[in-house]
C-alpha cells in the first residue's frame, strides 16, 4: 500500500507558507526528525556541551593561551546560561537553576580581578577582558639593544594574523616594512621609512597620511627624544592585541546571571533556597556593569573612549553593543528597584526608539550604527591625531548598513524586556517589532521552503547559519505566534545538531539558547 503521507518538503512548504502568510499550522513540519521543543533535546545537548569544547564556563574570555580567539564567554557560554534561564521559565524545574549556578560560579572565577590580569590600562577589574581578534594589534619595532622605537598599530580585526617583516631600505638610515595579514589576505608594504621626524619619509607621518588603509594602520614614536639615525632591528615581529573589556561582552555574560537574581527575588520559595547565591550574584553584576560607567553617555548610548585600542575609538558603539549591556540593567532595575538602573534603561530605550523607522508595512527598520553618529555619517582626518575623532582609525565611514538579524536579536531582547519592565516602549512598538520579523525577516526561498533575510530591512536570503539565529527573536512571539512557527519550521528544515553545526570556533552554546527558546515559545 503506498505511503500517502505528505513528504518532509511538502510539510515544510505548508508550514513556511502559513507562517509567512498569516496562519499557524498545527502539524509538525518534520514529525520524524528532532523535536526542538522538548526538554530531552535541550538536556541531551547540554550534557554534550559539558563534555568539552569551546565556550566552557571555566575558559577565560581572552585569548591568553594563544590557541584560538577571545570572546568565548560572551558569544558561547552566555547563551548556555540564557538557555538555562529560559528552560527554567518554561518548566519551573529548579534543576535548571542548579545547572546555572554550576556554570556561573566558574564564570565568575575567571573574571580579570580573580585571575589577576589587567586591561590595556593596567587595571584588573571584576569583568572579562577580550583581545584577538577584536582589538588593536601592536608590533613594537626596537633597536639592536631592544629599546622600543616605533609602535605599528593595526586596528583591523584579526591583527594577530599579521606578520611584520622589517628589511633594510635603499637609502642610509631607512627601512622597509611589509605587513601580511593571512586572515583577510591583505598585504601592505612601506618602503624607505625613516625615524627622522624632519624627514618627509618619517614613519609616523607617512603612515598617518595613508591611514586608514587596507589594514587600518597607524604608528606612534616610542622614543623619549626622537632623532635622526635610529633604525629598527631587521627581522620579523609579531602583532599582539591589547586587552579591552567590551560592554557588550559584560552584558551578554551578566544578563542571564542578573535574570537569576530577578527570578529569585520574585519568589519567597526560591529566596529561601537561593537567597545567598542571588546576593552574591547581584554584587557581581553590579560591579561588572559599573566597569562601563565611563563609557555611558546621557543620551542612552555607550562610546568607545578615545585611546581605547579599538578600530573606532572616540565613536559611538553599535546599537546592539549599547543595549547588550542594557539587558542586564533591565534585570537589575527589576531586582533592586534602583533608580539609577531604571533611568539608564529608560534612556537606552529612548535611544533605541529614536533609531526605529516605520516602513511601508508598519514594521520597524533600523541600522547597525546609530543614525546621526560619527560612523554612520562618516568622519575625516584633521591633520593632527590629537584633534582627530579617532586615534586608531583617523578617518572612517559613512557606514549605513541595516542591522543584521543576529545582532538585531539583542536589540529585540532589550526592547521587550524594557517594555515588560514598564521602563520604555509601547505596545505598538512591540507589534511593529513583531512585524519586522514576520514581514522583513521571515521568508521562503525559491522552492517555497522556510528561510530568512539577513537584515531587519529584508535583503538577501540568509544561509543556514543565519537562519539558525532566528529563535533569538522569540521575545517578540507573544505579539505574533507566527514567529515561533517560522523559527520551528527553519529548524525542522535545517535540522541543526551539535555534531553537525557545533564545530565552529565558538562551539554550540548558541544552539542551546535557540532550542531553549523554541521550548519557551511553545508555551
Amino acid at each position: 500500500m503506498p505511503d500517502l503521507r505528505p513528504s518532509r518538503r511538502t510539510l515544510l512548504q505548508i508550514t513556511a507558507a502559513g507562517a509567512v502568510a498569516g496562519t499557524v499550522g498545527t502539524t509538525p513540519a518534520y514529525a520524524d526528525g528532532i523535536d526542538y521543543t522538548t526538554r530531552k533535546t535541550f538536556d541531551d545537548w547540554d550534557r554534550l556541551f559539558q563534555e568539552g569544547g569551546p565556550g566552557q564556563p571555566d575558559q577565560p574570555n581572552d585569548n591568553t593561551n594563544r590557541d584560538g580567539r577571545s570572546g568565548m564567554l560572551a558569544w558561547s557560554q552566555s547563551y548556555v546560561l540564557l538557555g538555562l534561564v529560559r528552560m527554567y521559565e518554561r518548566y519551573r524545574d529548579t534543576y535548571y537553576l542548579d545547572r546555572l549556578i554550576d556554570n556561573v560560579d566558574q564564570v565568575l572565577a575567571v573574571r580579570d580581578s580573580a585571575r589577576g590580569v589587567t586591561d590595556y590600562r593596567g587595571l584588573s577589574l571584576p569583568a572579562w577582558r577580550a583581545d584577538h581578534p577584536y582589538t588593536t594589534g601592536y608590533a613594537t619595532l626596537a633597536d639592536g639593544n631592544g629599546q622600543p622605537l616605533l609602535d605599528l598599530r593595526e586596528a583591523l580585526s584579526y591583527a594577530e594574523d599579521t606578520t611584520v617583516t622589517v628589511t633594510a631600505g635603499t637609502r642610509p638610515d631607512t627601512f622597509t616594512v611589509r605587513l601580511v595579514n593571512t586572515f583577510v589576505n591583505r598585504t601592505v608594504t612601506l618602503t624607505d621609512l625613516s625615524l627622522d621626524p624632519a624627514s618627509p619619509d618619517y614613519a609616523v607621518s607617512r603612515i598617518y597620511a595613508a591611514a586608514p588603509g587596507p589594514l587600518q594602520l597607524t604608528a606612534a614614536d616610542q622614543r623619549e627624544a626622537p632623532r635622526a639615525g635610529d633604525v629598527p632591528r631587521l627581522g620579523t615581529y609579531e602583532m599582539r592585541c591589547r586587552p579591552v573589556i567590551f560592554a557588550v561582552h559584560t552584558g551578554m555574560i551578566t544578563y542571564p546571571i542578573a535574570s537569576f537574581v530577578r527570578i529569585v527575588a520574585g519568589s519567597p520559595v526560591l529566596r529561601r533556597r537561593y537567597g545567598r547565591k542571588a546576593a552574591e550574584y547581584l554584587t557581581a553584576c553590579r560591579e561588572a556593569v559599573a566597569v562601563h560607567d565611563w563609557e555611558y553617555r546621557d543620551g542612552g548610548h555607550l562610546i568607545w573612549p578615545k585611546g581605547q585600542p579599538l578600530a573606532y575609538d572616540g565613536c559611538e558603539q553599535p546599537i546592539n553593543q549599547s543595549v547588550g549591556l542594557g539587558q542586564t540593567l533591565v534585570e537589575l532595575a527589576l531586582a533592586t528597584g534602583d533608580s539609577s538602573y531604571r533611568q539608564k534603561v529608560a534612556a537606552m530605550g529612548r535611544m533605541l526608539a529614536g533609531q526605529l523607522a516605520v516602513d511601508a508595512g508598519d514594521a520597524y527598520q533600523w541600522h547597525y550604527w546609530p543614525a546621526g553618529g560619527r560612523i554612520y555619517e562618516g568622519f575625516t582626518k584633521t591633520g593632527d591625531p590629537a584633534t582627530d575623532v579617532s586615534i586608531f582609525t583617523p578617518a572612517g565611514g559613512p557606514a549605513r548598513q541595516f542591522e543584521d538579524i543576529s545582532h538585531g536579536a539583542i536589540d529585540v531582547e532589550f526592547a521587550v524586556r524594557a517594555f515588560r519592565a514598564r521602563l520604555a516602549f509601547t505596545g505598538q512598538d512591540m507589534e511593529r517589532i513583531a512585524r519586522t520579523f514576520t514581514q522583513n525577516v521571515a521568508t521562503t526561498d525559491a522552492d517555497g521552503l522556510p528561510a530568512v533575510h539577513t537584515t531587519v530591512a529584508g535583503g538577501a536570503t540568509g544561509a543556514a547559519s543565519v537562519a539558525h539565529q532566528a529563535p533569538r527573536w522569540m521575545q517578540a512571539a507573544p505579539w505574533d505566534p507566527r514567529i515561533h512557527a517560522h523559527c520551528l519550521a527553519l529548524y525542522d528544515r535545517y535540522q541543526p545538531t551539535p555534531e553537525r553545526d557545533g564545530q565552529q570556533a565558538i562551539g554550540f552554546g548558541w544552539l542551546l539558547a535557540n532550542v531553549a527558546y523554541l521550548n519557551w515559545g511553545a508555551r
